[in-house]
């Protein structure tokens, strides 16, 4: 990893800036008091990120996380997930609650909605269990290989799809006519979704309802469970080095995985995700704080074979795709321990 990686990491009320590499880290709070949900941010644009809130909308940073200002002020809902584009570190897309996608080609400097996912026939089936009256976008993946193509994670209810991620525009076409709805087999309880440019075609999906896997841009989808001893799966990452290693964290339930009173979360790990006839998962805690009041960690992909997971326990990387970890040698304060991870975002 080169001198100058930089770690967004959004706790419950706060955003960690983690600057450094493996021979030191440090951190800084410089975004403290707000209810965060997501982060997002580009290797191309190290210095800009982005950080999704309950009350205050969507978060931008341009100078590495020193300072944050609000964009999109019209969108008040919370900004459930981010993603940026990797054809176009302008492009960027949210996800609110009650579920919908807006956009914006300039960096964050405006904001337009997509056609609504209300529209869709399975909405009425969306609901959220602890906010039972709605539902909201839980994940947002741009395809590698197509930069209109973009996938929708609904908590809880359905996986969506759009191949007019860049042109459709609210009002000019309803829902239907956008989104592909609730591809055949698809989970319904999507948490994190993930692609790779060496796998084209591929789509992988952490959910409450287990892990599955699409080879055909999720047309069909396999449902690879051997060894993966807890089916409520959540965070996701695929090593850029390798498309066939997948790591996961999972728990026997939402209250387990989410809830620091009674959390108990595990790491899984398999290096033969391209086979479905072979994907056996195995645990993966080398390094990782033991599962009993652990929360489920966030995970994601830097460069090559190097991963980073965020829990309530630390922050943590790994560089072996995941076979093992190091904790990140920081300041770690007892009241980060309390929290439940929202976001990670490293470039």
């Amino acid at each position: 990893m080169p001198a100058d990686t930089i770690v967004y990491a959004a706790l419950d009320d706060r955003v960690l800036v983690v600057r450094g590499d493996p021979s030191g880290w440090t951190a800084s709070e410089p975004l403290v008091g707000r209810d965060f949900e997501s982060v997002a941010a580009s290797e191309e644009r190290p210095e800009r990120a982005f950080a999704g809130t309950v009350e205050s909308g969507i978060q931008r940073t341009t100078d590495e996380g020193d300072t944050w200002d609000r964009v999109a002020p019209d969108i008040d809902d919370r900004v459930t997930a981010l993603a940026v584009s990797p054809h176009d570190p302008d492009t960027v897309w949210a996800g609110s609650e009650p579920s919908a996608v807006y956009r914006s080609t300039d960096g964050g400097d405006s904001w337009e909605p997509l056609p609504p996912l209300t529209d869709l026939p399975s909405e009425s089936a969306w609901s959220f269990p602890p906010r039972p009256h709605t539902h909201h976008v839980r994940w947002l993946e741009a395809d590698p290989h197509d930069p209109e193509r973009l996938y929708v994670a609904i908590e809880a209810g359905a996986l969506v799809r759009t191949d007019d991620a860049l042109t459709a525009r609210a009002g000019d076409a309803d829902g239907t006519e956008t989104w592909q709805d609730r591809p055949e087999g698809a989970r319904r309880d999507n948490h994190t979704l993930a692609t790779h440019p060496d796998a084209e075609g591929r789509v992988y999906t952490a959910a409450g309802d287990g892990y599955a896997q699409s080879e055909d841009g999720g047309d069909t989808w396999t449902y690879p469970q051997d060894g993966l001893g807890h089916r409520y799966v959540w965070g996701l990452a695929v090593p850029r080095s390798d498309s066939d290693t997948v790591v996961v964290s999972a728990a026997r339930g939402a209250r387990s995985a989410h809830t620091v009173s009674a959390a108990e979360a595990h790491v899984y790990r398999t290096t033969n995700a391209g086979r479905d006839d072979a994907t056996e998962w195995t645990l993966s805690m080398d390094g990782l704080p033991g599962a009993e009041g652990t929360v489920r960690s966030i995970l994601t992909a830097a460069d090559g074979p190097v991963l980073f997971a965020l829990n309530n326990r630390g922050l943590y990387r790994s560089a072996d795709a995941g076979a093992s970890w190091d904790r990140l040698d920081l300041d770690w304060q007892d009241e980060y321990e309390s929290q439940t991870p929202r976001g990670l975002a490293v470039v």
